[in-house]
């Protein structure tokens, strides 16, 4: 049911376009299975994945591009340049009107590179995250155009 929620309020936007290019990243393991869980809302598009272990590629539909970024987490400013010109130049190369995200520092990258380009793009905060939101998804909410959690105690105005 939640793939049908985001089509609706996130990719159904972009109605009566011939094909929508939609480029959905996150970092491998949970983030990655939250992100295939949803694989439903951009059914039809043209999509390009984006994850940190290229051994993923085998879990997308078949004629979907994947592409694998250096991992990185706030600890390794080295490997989050990495990750981040990754990011922005697979973005160059793929031109989304869309970008969807699970997290983390790879959904993170994407979106705000992705804001830069003019797509529009969405983050849906980890289910792990019960308590706060995740410290990439604080960074993202601010501007991404659509920050979703599945917990309503997190949920704020705007």
């Amino acid at each position: 049911m939640g793939a049908f929620i985001v089509q609706y309020r996130f990719v159904g936007y972009f109605m009566g376009r011939s094909r929508i290019a939609v480029l959905a990243a996150a970092s491998a393991g949970g983030h990655w299975t939250q992100l295939l869980r949803l694989r439903l809302a951009w059914e039809g598009c043209d999509v390009a994945y984006v994850t940190t272990d290229p051994s993923l590629a085998h879990a997308v539909i078949s004629g979907s591009r994947v592409y694998s970024v250096a991992e990185a987490s706030r600890w390794e400013k080295a490997k989050l340049v990495k990750s981040a010109s990754q990011v922005a130049g697979i973005l160059i190369r793929e031109r989304p009107d869309v970008i969807i995200t699970t997290g983390a520092a790879v959904g993170y990258f994407a979106i705000l590179f992705g804001r830069l380009l003019g797509c529009r793009t969405l983050w849906i905060d980890s289910i792990a995250n019960a308590e706060e939101v995740s410290l990439s998804g604080q960074k993202a909410g601010r501007i991404a155009d659509l920050f979703l959690t599945q917990w309503p105690e997190l949920e704020k105005d705007g």
